[in-house]
């Protein structure tokens, strides 16, 4: 951290509005510094470049690629690169897919001011976060069964609306297949039906709509 300068932040999200209260909120901090915002994951790792930002604050919903895409492509230039997500979903497959990137923190847009300021300089000095809430939501689901691809694949398309054949069809297996996918679908998930597991799917952020 350039403790000369203040901690250097970029951030990474493409509501202006949000951007602004981020701007604000680091305004009233003497030792924070807002030297660059982007609102796409290129954007993002162009800026990165530009000013080596000590924390990045990293938005999960881009235009361009998720957020955790964005995350990969800096830090595979910049390993060293001290990165909070910070988004509306609490998912517990959201959270493990941030962790596994490289995340330094994963952080709620609802967090209170203090406590998202505490958060940054903490990560700044090189030491991770979890809100509580948040590890106990990943706490529920270690060592449960985990969905293939293919069966993410599927659960997509049945929260799209497609019917059985439909997905057979499109996927070039046989509609039987499709059946017993969603069988182990329902199994893994604990959900009754269809409209379950679909919305299982949507809460964990094993699937978006």
């Amino acid at each position: 951290m350039n403790t000369d300068a203040g901690t250097k932040i970029l951030c990474v999200d493409d509501h202006p509005l949000f951007l602004q209260g981020i701007a604000t909120a680091l305004a009233s901090q003497p030792e924070m510094r807002l030297v660059a915002v982007a609102s796409t994951g290129r954007e993002a790792l162009d800026q990165y470049r530009r000013t080596q930002p000590d924390v990045t604050l990293m938005d999960l919903r881009l235009p361009d690629m998720s957020g955790i895409a964005a995350m990969a492509a800096i830090r595979l230039a910049f390993p060293d690169a001290r990165i909070i997500i910070l988004t509306t979903f609490e998912g517990d497959v959201e959270v493990q897919r941030a962790l596994a990137g490289g995340a330094r923190a994963y952080l709620i847009k609802s967090t209170p001011l203090a406590e998202f300021l505490d958060v940054i300089r903490k990560v700044a000095l090189g030491r991770t976060y979890l809100p509580g809430h948040v590890a106990r939501t990943l706490a529920e689901h270690v060592g449960g069964d985990v969905l293939s691809d293919r069966e993410v694949e599927i659960l997509g398309q049945v929260a799209n609306g497609s019917r059985n054949w439909e997905i057979g069809a499109q996927l070039a297996i046989s509609e039987d297949t499709v059946k017993s996918h969603l069988r182990h679908i329902l199994g893994k998930l604990g959900a009754k039906d269809r409209t379950e597991a679909v919305a299982i799917g949507i809460r964990r952020g094993i699937i978006h709509l």
